[in-house]
Order: C-alpha cells, then structure tokens, then sequence
C-alpha cells in the first residue's frame, strides 16, 4: 500500500482507507448500504489490515451512531495500529443543540464519539457539512481546544463551500489556530465538479482531499451499462434519490471508457475508475467501502499499478463537462484561458 502525506499535515495516510457506512445498518439509506455487525466488521478490517489499509472513516450519523459503535468493537486491542476519522455537524436529533458545531454541540459531540468508538482520542475530525449559523472563530477556537486536549489530532472539513473552506484558512492563520488539512469530498468519474474551485483551493492551501463515492454512488461498479440498467437487489434502487445526478448519455459515455480501458489493463470496471481517482491532484485516499469481502478485495484491486498517460487522457476526456460560470470562459476563450491557464 502507498502511503501519502494528508494535505500539508504530517499526518500519512494509505491511498485507500475505508468507509464504514456499512457498519450497523439503521434508517432507510444506512441499512440499504449494509448491516455488518462487530464480526463481520472485524473480517473486513483484518482484511483491509493485511493489505496496508490503517485509515478507518465513520460518522456520527452514520446509523445514528451504530456505525462508530462497531468500529469502536471491532478494532478493540489493535487501536494503535490504525487511524479513526469521523465527522459531526449533520442533526442527530430535533433538539436546538442535536446539529450544528457550536461549542456545546461540538464539545459534546466529539466526547459522544469518543464513547461509542473506545477511544481515548480521534486522528482525524472532520465537519460534515458548513453549519452557517455557527461564526467562524467560535468553531476554529473550539477546534483548537479539543486539539490542546488530546482529545482530537487534526481537523478537516466535507462537503464544504470553498469560500467558507478559505475564510476558516484565513481565520486560523489569523489567530493561530490549527488550519484544516483535509476536505472530504464527492468526486468520481461521474462527478468532477470538486476540480473546478475546491481542487485549486486544495493545492494552494495544503489540504489533502479524502474522496467519498468514488463509484459514482455505485453507478461505476460494471453491473450497469448501455442496454444494462440497474440490477435487482442494487442498493440504488433504494438510495439512488440521496445520489448526486448525473446525466444518462455522460454516465453512458464513461462507462464505455472504463469498459474499455478495463478491457486493455485485464482490470474490473471499479479498480480502473479508482486507479484514476488515485492519480489526480490532491487526492490524499480514496475511501473505499464494502457490504462484503467479495466487494473489499475487489476494490483492493485498484492499487499496485498505473494506468498509462493515453489511458487517463481517454477516461478525461470522456468524463469531461464544461463548469459553470466564471469558470466557463477560461475553458472556451483563449484571451481568459492565457491569464489562468491553472482554470483550464
């Protein structure tokens, strides 16, 4: 497994890591996800162990906290062998303080976490989304608390606007507070909007990006294709309106290119559209997730090789759409593109 620095952190990371929203199964698009419990949590992470994998991400949210509950189980005795991400912000309940990151809701629910998963701290924080009702500095200063406390080594944001992502950035260099190092992010083949401003951002502020759904939300998977639509027992049939749209013809169109480059590399559709995840910029791991060992050993596949220079430009340009304004006249008109040719 390749190990990576985590944005301008000194925090290293494997380039995949894995997601367990699988884990626990409660609600209608958790328990579609899958339902592992602590054995089968604990195979599948024996498994991701034995191939280098030490990065772990889960959420509050995730089955109201029964995902964190197995994680927390299922890597009792060997917690200092791995890395714990989990993220908070989203409501966790209709209560004024259940959402949101103000202190009190943040201080308490980083010491909820830290009960559910067994630990005594967490290596990677991450706010699930922006909360708008929460000033900036009240955040950064809490955030920098919990670091002074042990009790959390580093922050990072999801899902975030990136003038929101910059003004936190200009804030903790403001008051010398902990900066953000990692922004965990939709991107895939499917859905490229994250280069557009956020992967600039990334670059220049040194923050690594953790890439969720890097299946297009289990579209890219090779079981869904021209003349092939979405098998019975599929979880899209049950959490395909929670998904990031994408237009029929464009998925069409790359899963011809995958199927192809799959077909020139003797790899599966899936490893060839995370293998082009695991080469562009900022891209710090791919969080890969599984309702069983078959799918986890199959996404394993995605490392320990490189697709060629003419195959990533084939999956580019198949992928391609053009962003939306401002940034549109860079990829259209040469006068704009020879004054930011870092925009094209």
């Amino acid at each position: 497994m390749e190990y990576r620095q985590l944005g301008s952190s000194g925090l290293r990371v494997p380039a995949l890591s894995f997601g367990t929203g699988t884990f626990g199964g409660k609600g209608p698009l958790f328990s579609a996800w899958g339902q592992s419990d602590a054995r089968e949590a604990r195979r599948l992470i024996d498994i991701c162990l034995d191939a280098g994998i030490t990065l772990f991400d889960t959420a509050d949210v995730y089955s109201n906290g029964a995902s964190e509950e197995v994680l927390g189980a299922a890597l009792e005795g060997r917690r200092d062998a791995v890395l714990i991400s989990t993220k908070t912000g989203l409501p966790m309940g209709d209560g004024p303080q259940d959402w949101g990151v103000s202190r009190s809701r943040l201080i308490r629910a980083v010491d909820d976490s830290l009960r559910r998963l067994g630990t005594g701290h967490i290596d990677l924080l991450q706010l699930h989304a922006f909360d708008a009702s929460t000033p900036v500095e009240e955040l950064l200063a809490t955030l920098d608390a919990l670091i002074s406390s042990g009790k959390v080594r580093h922050a990072g944001v999801s899902n975030y606007p990136g003038w929101q992502l910059m003004k936190a950035q200009a804030a903790a260099d403001r008051h010398g507070w902990p900066r953000f190092v990692a922004h965990q992010v939709y991107y895939s083949l499917i859905g490229r909007a994250y280069e557009t401003e956020l992967m600039p951002l990334a670059a220049d502020q040194g923050i690594g990006a953790l890439v969720w759904s890097p299946l297009g939300w289990g579209r890219l998977t090779g079981r869904i294709g021209r003349g092939r639509p979405i098998p019975e027992g599929s979880r899209l049939h049950e959490t395909e309106a929670f998904a990031p749209p994408v237009e029929e013809e464009r998925l069409y169109r790359v899963i011809d290119a995958l199927e192809t480059v799959a077909a020139e590399t003797g790899r599966r559709v899936p490893q060839v559209a995370i293998n082009w995840l695991l080469q562009r910029p900022t891209v710090s791991s791919v969080i890969i997730g599984a309702r069983n060992e078959e799918q986890l050993r199959e996404n394993l596949g995605a490392v320990g090789w490189t697709l060629t220079a003419e195959q990533m430009a084939a999956l580019d340009a198949a992928s391609d759409t053009l962003p939306p304004y401002p940034h549109t006249p860079y990829r259209q008109q040469e006068g704009f593109a020879r004054l930011n040719p870092a925009l094209v």
